[in-house]
């Protein structure tokens, strides 16, 4: 019994510090876990109770799923599974808000990361001929985005391999991964970490709160994502989103991250 325990946690050892097998390459994600929402023909003609953050909506006898707002609870599927499934795969980060919302008989934006971390890799060397400078700002979120944000720096994805490190000082930043819905109280320190930036200010708004303001919407508390407070160059959907496509997303970022060329 001994051995065989001792041989287990050698195993969980191992596999906890060898760098050569990541999760990006094989995905092993929990039993509970909920990926993206695809619309099944014929759901424009099927009855569901109302979506909890607003994300689902029949507009014009069509129906229309706005994943930067959905907040992957699955109550849709439950409720009306002959119109709606849940994908396994997490959705693919855009540049424009518009770009997350599907309409029926669309393609759902599902991605894979694994190849994301070469392609940042490659693109990083390119274009900056350096490492990435990352700050992550917390306008107001539930922490969830940030426990997925901490991953990247683990023995599992490791994003430093990749030339991506965080950074304390937004002065010394390239990118501001910025997480929560925009709260009213955090509207200054957003504005002032922004301004602190140095050019080009490239930001990417991390998780359904910060793409919409997620089930909170915008209220007098809340901007309703980080949009209306500050410029947003990347949108990452996901309740939380996965690690893989926060990497995605920063992927997206680092061409906006080109030295500016001085004549």
């Amino acid at each position: 019994m001994t051995r065989a325990r001792d041989r287990r946690q050698r195993d969980i050892l191992h596999n906890g510090v060898e760098t050569d097998r990541r999760l990006l390459d094989r995905p092993r994600y929990s039993e509970g876990f909920r990926g993206t929402v695809a619309l099944l023909p014929g759901a424009a003609g099927v009855s569901w109770p109302g979506c909890a953050s607003g994300a689902i909506r029949r507009e014009g006898g069509k129906v229309t799923v706005d994943l930067g707002r959905c907040l992957m609870c699955g109550r849709c599927q439950e409720a009306a599974p002959e119109a709606f499934a849940i994908e396994s795969g997490w959705t693919r980060p855009a540049r424009r808000r518009g770009d997350l919302v599907t309409v029926q008989g669309g393609d759902v934006p599902v991605a894979s990361a694994q190849d994301a971390g070469a392609l940042l890799l490659e693109k990083v060397g390119r274009v900056l001929g350096r490492s990435l400078a990352i700050r992550e700002v917390d306008a107001g979120s539930c922490n969830g985005c940030e426990v997925e944000i901490s991953a990247l720096s683990n023995p599992v994805y490791d994003v430093e391999r990749f030339g991506v490190r965080f950074v304390a000082s937004p002065r010394h930043a390239d990118v501001l991964l910025v997480t929560g819905v925009g709260a009213t109280n955090l509207e200054d320190a957003l504005r002032r970490t922004y301004d602190a930036t140095p050019h080009p200010k490239v930001v990417v708004a991390v998780g359904a709160c910060a793409c919409s303001g997620g089930i909170f919407g915008e209220t007098y508390a809340s901007a309703g994502g980080v949009a209306g407070i500050v410029p947003v160059d990347v949108y990452v959907p996901g309740c939380p989103p996965r690690p893989e496509a926060v990497l995605y997303g920063i992927l997206l970022a680092v061409d906006r991250v080109a030295p500016q060329k001085t004549s």
